[in-house]
């Protein structure tokens, strides 16, 4: 999957969000309305701004009122700063607008945004929408489409000293927030909810003396993680990767690692999280080799659905969805590593 990842294709699984999908396309009929009252910028509310991204720099010369987001996530980051985007990009879910639940919220009843397709960049579309910020902080734009979006609108890419799909969610909030003029309201998200993940860590301080891993079973395929969402959330709240896995990855972007049904045992952990993609029949969850797991016989295993609203939430490691990540994963989490196997921990559904 991608860090920003996954779901059944190859190409998904070499970016990195955590866990992710081939949701269905939807598209809008018409383009929504844009910021719902931010308004034009002028020099006096800090633009024009400058960002630095993987392929230049780029220059925002007023407050933009029409944003298009072609990353997967970022569209959870605009509404949460309070613009409504006028364009998303589909990721996983098929959700109306391309927006879960806690980005519906923060819609309200302004327009749903258009959905742009995932796999291709629809560039006939995103300028019909006349959109005049283009925002692709957890994506993967190669130079090429850089430069077809930069001639539709000012365009800001993931930034150089990250993996594609693999910014952390601090440095994608910061991004957007300077891109959008609201550097202190991002600041302060950021603020808010590293004080949320440091809240969960004193209370459960039996997560520091933890091993925790993500695993994903794809069409009977099984990858484990050690970067995106999921992987920073268990070290964020103090656990550390089980040595028989950490030994698996190499190099500076620790790309996914495939196992086979005989390697399985690197999976034994205080704590897994194993993403269910493709059939459920299929799934090494159904697999006696899988059952026979320690992990797994004392019930330390917390399987996530890929359309569970929790796996979509710690997916999309956003400001508005990383507090429903958190409020369904710490308590199971708590109870995978309380040290009794009769503590049932609730399933994800």
């Amino acid at each position: 999957m991608s860090r920003n990842t996954s779901g059944p294709s190859r190409s998904e699984i070499s970016r990195r969000g955590l866990i992710g999908g081939a949701g269905a396309l939807l598209l809008a009929a018409c383009a929504p309305g844009g910021d719902g009252g931010s308004g034009g910028g002028s020099a006096g509310d800090g633009f024009p701004v400058r960002i630095e991204h993987k392929h230049g720099t780029t220059e925002i010369p007023a407050r933009p009122k029409r944003v298009v987001t072609v990353g997967l996530t970022d569209q959870d980051t605009v509404l949460a700063l309070g613009t409504a985007p006028v364009g998303t990009r589909e990721w996983f879910g098929g959700k109306d607008g391309a927006l879960w639940p806690w980005a519906r919220d923060a819609l309200g009843d302004r327009e749903l945004p258009t959905v742009l397709a995932r796999e291709e960049l629809e560039f006939e579309r995103i300028a019909a929408l006349e959109p005049d910020l283009i925002i692709g902080v957890n994506s993967g734009l190669n130079e090429q489409e850089y430069k077809k979006l930069s001639r539709i609108a000012a365009t800001v890419a993931q930034p150089a000293e990250f993996a594609n799909f693999s910014v952390p969610w601090q440095d994608m909030t910061r991004i957007i927030g300077r891109a959008l003029g609201k550097k202190e309201q991002a600041e302060g998200m950021v603020t808010d909810i590293e004080s949320r993940f440091e809240r969960a860590k004193s209370q459960h301080p039996g997560f520091a003396d933890s091993t925790g891993l993500l695993a994903t079973s794809i069409s009977g395929q099984v990858w484990v993680y050690a970067e995106g969402p999921a992987p920073r959330m268990l070290r964020s709240l103090g656990f550390r990767m089980p040595s028989a896995a950490e030994n698996l990855f190499s190099g500076d972007n620790r790309e996914p690692v495939q196992l086979s049904k005989e390697r399985l045992g690197v999976l034994e952990s205080d704590a897994l999280l194993l993403g269910i993609y493709g059939s459920p029949e299929e799934s090494i969850s159904r697999k006696a080799i899988y059952q026979r797991l320690d992990t797994v016989e004392q019930g330390r295993d917390i399987k996530m659905p890929r359309e569970s609203e929790l796996n979509g939430a710690v997916s999309f490691a956003s400001p508005l969805s990383l507090p429903i990540a958190l409020d369904g994963l710490v308590p199971r989490l708590a109870k995978a590593v309380d040290g009794d196997p009769s503590t049932e921990v609730e399933p994800v559904r």
